[in-house]
Formats: structure tokens, sequence, C-alpha cells
């Protein structure tokens, strides 16, 4: 029997290292949920108070939960960083022609979204949360698509997942350039210094991990005291480290693989019981219609997908980019909607955009109910195009 081109394709598309950040990335997504109910759970029960006064202990110079967001969550860049730069040596960013449909669509779903937040905002106090809804959070978007089965392309995982790789990319450069307090230029030079030692012994083939991940610890430092969010320095020092060629015996690889179960097991559910333990009463009710709220709720449930279904579709009949063997204009729509669930990286903007506790809350709870309405609708959306095809 002769193959189809999407199964011919299939073994270089699904490499084993993307098969496994899918698996990761999975299940995270279902922790991630759980943490999130809990966490919230808590916050509202009789120990509520002690709960939340827990994240704001100090441990050193740091509380609990500024060492989360502030270091651990380092790490978690380091990964994101780790995962673009394979996708760009050897994935599905390595050349433009595989790379321009997520690349296009990854640029609609981060404009259109902060185009309607600003329109909204726009020389208002919460003008700063534009880039909240511009945001996708692999692990729950990843989680959501697997309950959808055999209903899900496979090009659309391999899509969706270079998507929100783009978009962190995307968040990180907006993080790097918009939510950046007054610079310390000694220490901000300390830092690229250190970032081009690192990438100079990188291309020169060093291959001892420990100088890396001393100086990544150095690099966090001077970032941090430069006034540049330190959580950059995850993303600088992944690109420092050589890739190679990609195979087992490569640094970046080998690292790649230690931090998946880390920074899924354990990173990103301690980021979500820290920082979505929310007091829900009836005050909160009128700030969810708030500007900033509405700004926050269309822009990921609403924008998202028009964005990248929008970008997609002009890219397409403009000739930059092509359809994926098996997917459908439907199935890029309802991707886009599940690329509407923010959450880690929207939860994370909104924390540097708004030094106001309530306004951070009531942002909190306009992404929690945009994620789950988003994953709800992509979710029946996909069950329902498996439906119709086995009818």
């Amino acid at each position: 029997m002769t193959s189809s081109p999407a199964s011919s394709r299939s073994p270089q598309v699904f490499t084993r290292i993307f098969q496994e950040f899918f698996r990761s990335e999975k299940f995270s997504g279902f922790l991630l949920i759980a943490c999130t109910l809990i966490s919230m759970g808590i916050a509202n029960s009789g120990i509520g108070p002690a709960y939340l006064d827990f994240w704001e202990q100090s441990v050193g110079p740091l509380s609990i939960s500024h060492w989360i967001n502030e270091g651990l969550m380092a790490i978690f860049f380091l990964l994101v960083g780790l995962e673009i730069e394979r996708e760009i040596y050897i994935g599905e960013l390595s050349t433009f022609r595989h790379a321009a449909l997520a690349i296009i669509a990854a640029i609609g779903g981060m404009a259109v979204p902060a185009l309607i937040h600003f329109m909204l905002n726009g020389g208002t106090a919460t003008a700063s949360g534009a880039g909240i809804p511009m945001a996708t959070d692999i692990a729950f978007a990843l989680g959501v698509l697997s309950l959808a089965g055999k209903s899900v392309p496979p090009a659309i995982k391999v899509f969706l997942a270079a998507l929100a790789i783009i978009d962190d990319l995307g968040a990180i450069l907006v993080i790097a350039l918009f939510y950046t307090s007054q610079l310390a230029w000694i220490y901000l030079v300390g830092a690229l210094s250190i970032f081009g030692i690192l990438f100079y012994l990188g291309k020169k083939g060093m291959m001892y991990l420990p100088i890396y991940l001393v100086g990544g610890v150095v690099m966090w430092f001077c970032l941090y005291r430069s006034g540049v969010h330190a959580t950059i320095s995850g993303v600088l020092l992944a690109f420092a480290i050589p890739f190679g060629k990609g195979t087992h015996a490569s640094l970046s690889e080998k690292l790649q693989q230690f931090l998946q179960p880390i920074v899924a097991y354990g990173i990103i559910p301690l980021f979500a019981l820290a920082n979505t333990g929310m007091l829900i009463g009836q005050e909160l009710a009128p700030t969810l219609v708030s500007l900033n709220s509405l700004g926050i709720m269309l822009g990921l449930f609403a924008g998202k997908p028009i964005g990248v279904f929008l970008f997609s579709y002009v890219a397409a009949q403009l000739k930059w980019a092509a359809l994926p063997s098996g997917v459908q204009w439907k199935h890029i729509l309802a991707a886009g909607m599940l690329a509407g669930i923010g959450f880690t990286m929207s939860i994370f903007i909104t924390l540097l955009a708004f030094p106001d506790a309530s306004t951070v809350i009531s942002s909190k709870v306009a992404i929690l109910l945009a994620s789950f309405f988003s994953a709800i609708v992509g979710l029946f959306s996909f069950q329902l195009m498996g439906s119709a095809r086995n009818a």
C-alpha cells in the first residue's frame, strides 16, 4: 500500500523529542488545572489567610512567591528557550517554508488580542495590561488538545505547539521591552557580557555544563539588579548552550530532557499554587466588567482565534504559507480557540503589569474565565469535527 503524504511525513514531524515534549506538557496541563482548583479552594476556606500569608514569608532577601516568580520561573524560561532553539535548528521553525504558517498565525494571535485590550484601555491606568491576552499556555493548551483524541489531525498538534512556542518568544520580547523598570546599565552590561562569553564558548564547542549553569546564575543576578526581569536570563542561557546536531550527545538536549519533568511536575504547579490563591468575594463581580477585565477576556477568548485564523488565511491567500496535509480551516479556527488559554504566561505578565493587588486579582480571574471558556469551546469544536467525520 502506498503511504499517504501525511503518513510519510509523520516520522519527520513527530520526532522523539517532540513526542516526549507533548506528553510532558499534556500531563503538566492536567496537574496545572488541579493545582489551580486546590489553590483557589484553600484560599477561600477557613485557612485562606494563613495560606496566602505563607507565600509572602521572607526567605533571605525575597519572599517565597518572589523566589518562585523571579527564580524558579527562570528555569521555566530556560526550558522554553531550549525548545525554541531545537525548533529553530531541526524542528518546525528550521525553514521558513515549514514555519511560515505557525509564525504568521502566532503574530496574529498576539497582535489582535493586544489591539482589543488597547482599544478598551488606551490612555487609562490599565493600558499596561495589553500584553496579558497575548500569551498562550503551552501545557494547558496541549493538555486540553489531548482530550480531543483522534479527532485532531496530527499536524494540528505540531501547529499548536509551534504557535505556542513562537507566542512564548513574543511574550519574552514583550516582557523585555515593555515591562522593564528603570535600567541599571552597569548590571545590564555585565549580564550581556556574561551571555556573550557563554555564547562564544558554546560556538567553540565547550561541553562542560557547570560553566554554563554558574554563568547563568551570575547572569540572573545581574539582570535582577539591572531592572530587566531576571527570568530573561533563562532564555539567554538556552541560546548560549551548544545545540550540536540535536542528538543524545547534545548538551542542549540533555539539559532539556532533564528539565522537562522538573518544570512540568514541579515549577509550573508551584507557580499555580503561589499565584492563583485568590479570595473570591462579592466585591470582585463589578471588577469583571471593568475595561481591563473585558479587554483580557475578549482578547483571549475572541482575539486569539480571530487573529490566528485571519492572519493564517491571508498568508495562505498570498501564497506565503500553506495548510499542512490533512488540516482544514476549521481545524485552524479550533486551534486558535485553544490558543486563547493564556494562564501561566498571562498571569506572569499580570504580575509585572499592575502594582495594586485588586487589579492583579481581577485580572487573574479574567484570565481564568477566558482560559476556561476557550478550552471548553476549543475542545467541543474538535470533538464535533470528530463526530461529524464518524457519522
